[in-house]
């Protein structure tokens, strides 16, 4: 994949800093990250849900921030004293830490969040403050004035 370099336009245009950070790591792998896996849907006209399959975790185990429009999901399992007495011949459900991260768009609000069968499901909700939603117009109808007569013919 070709690399390109936006450090020019960082010092030529101001304002646009938020634009071509996003650009630069359009470009960059995500560094193989696939744990946990999650799903992205659209529940209504302004409404999300991101579900994370997050087994092994309760809710004293995952911390849930938002800061800047970037959504953070944080699991660190708790050190368990039975784990030195437990011998696995085949672990595959994974309860390692991890940290997630999604772009939020402009006026995404976190509305809640729920674990329920070991999944995570946070609810998202888009608001466009009133200031900034399109508002209609009214146009008035002119009262229609007599005509000027310029010049009188005699008849």
């Amino acid at each position: 994949m070709r690399q390109f370099d936006f450090s020019p336009f960082y010092r030529s245009t101001v304002g646009f800093d938020r634009l071509f950070s996003m650009l630069d790591t359009l470009g960059q792998p995500d560094a193989g990250q696939s744990y946990p896996p999650y799903n992205i849907e659209r529940t209504g006209e302004d409404a999300y849900r991101i579900t994370m399959a997050v087994a092994g975790f309760d809710e004293s185990e995952i911390a849930i921030e938002t800061n800047q429009n970037v959504l953070s999901v944080k699991a660190e399992k708790a050190a368990d004293d039975k784990a030195e007495e437990r011998e696995f011949l085949y672990r595959g459900i994974a309860a390692r830490s991890f940290e997630r991260r999604f772009q939020l768009a402009d006026h995404v609000q976190v509305t809640g969040a729920a674990l329920k069968n070991g999944l995570l499901h946070v609810e998202l909700k888009r608001e466009i403050p009133e200031a900034l939603k399109p508002r209609k117009i009214a146009i008035a109808a002119a009262a229609a004035k007599p005509a000027k007569q310029l010049e009188a013919k005699a008849a």
